[in-house]
């Protein structure tokens, strides 16, 4: 995917910029810190798999994948990265993923980061909702997304395979405020 008009991002120690191969291998390695891992639905046994991710981020297919970096703005190190899968340009539906270093948690980079790039979700892709999937486990992730304003629907029992289990995940919800449908 070709960005074209990057989210007005605003914080103090990151900037977004496009998602590049180059940053597979630092990415890599905070996926797979144990205490990250622990909480998300990856399944990581090398860098090489990752690298597989970017055919389809870079598919200039409007249902592809989009994912943009978070970087420290001083030193450009990828400190996160956040965008949409599952887009349904028919459906106007689009689920928001994200992921942080360790290093950055608790900075209020994840929570600006939603913030921001759901708005462009809904400027940008006319997206009519926007969802979130947060494994059971995560509640640093559900309280991201309750700060940015999504609404928790429900449980969705064994939703995904997690590293070989079944796993239960919240789901989240953000409807766009501009479109017909009004939040309740």
């Amino acid at each position: 995917m070709h960005y074209t008009d990057l989210p007005d991002f605003i914080h103090e120690l990151v900037v977004l910029r496009p998602l590049s191969r180059s940053d597979a291998a630092a990415w890599y390695t905070y996926l797979t810190m144990p205490h990250v891992l622990d909480h998300t639905s990856w399944d990581l046994r090398s860098v090489d798999e990752l690298m597989q991710k970017f055919d389809a981020l870079e598919s200039p297919d409007p249902a592809s994948e989009m994912r943009l970096a978070i970087v420290l703005r001083d030193s450009g190190e990828l400190v996160g990265t956040i965008g949409f899968h599952s887009v349904s340009p028919l459906h106007k539906t689009v689920e928001i993923a994200y992921d942080l270093a360790p290093a950055v948690w608790g900075k209020g980079i994840a929570s600006t980061a939603c913030s921001v790039v759901a708005e462009w979700g809904f400027s940008r892709l006319g997206a009519v909702r926007i969802q979130a999937t947060v494994l059971d486990s995560n509640t640093r992730s559900a309280r991201v997304l309750e700060k940015c304003g999504f609404q928790c629907e429900g449980l969705l029992r064994s939703f995904r395979m997690v590293r070989g289990r079944p796993r239960d995940f919240w789901i989240y919800s953000r409807l766009n405020p501009h479109s017909a449908v009004a939040e309740t």
